[in-house]
């Protein structure tokens, strides 16, 4: 093989990784403006908009009572009853001032129906 044919196949192959790479190139911009028109789907953002409030609510509360929300869990938060009693008191006093009770029980109710049918799907493993 000559010099010549050497440098011809080596261009060549330089040639045809440069096209490939170009190809990948393009399917990512592809790719990444699909996931940017998605992202702009009125649905998502409501969902990104709602699961920020969640994790925010849950941190200001974990704070607020003294401790992480991951490791808390429900059982930390029953633990720790002298922090969360003059909360729970505030919210009471509010309820009954402003003759919110009918629709607390009512929202309480459906909270509670809500979490037991939860529970209930997540033990039986489909959730």
């Amino acid at each position: 093989m000559s010099d010549n044919d050497q440098r011809k196949a080596a261009l060549d192959a330089t040639k045809a990784r440069l096209i490939k790479e170009g190809e990948l190139y393009r399917v990512g911009v592809l790719a990444s403006k699909h996931n940017v028109a998605n992202a702009l789907h009125p649905d998502v953002l409501l969902h990104g908009a709602v699961d920020l409030a969640v994790g925010t609510a849950q941190t200001r509360l974990a704070g607020l009572i003294g401790g992480t929300a991951a490791a808390a869990g429900a059982g930390g938060l029953l633990a720790n009853y002298k922090t969360i009693m003059p909360i729970a008191m505030s919210i009471g006093s509010f309820i009954s001032r402003k003759k919110l009770v009918k629709p607390a029980i009512g929202v309480g109710a459906v909270l509670a129906a809500i979490g037991a049918y939860i529970y209930k799907r997540k033990q039986s493993g489909s959730l």
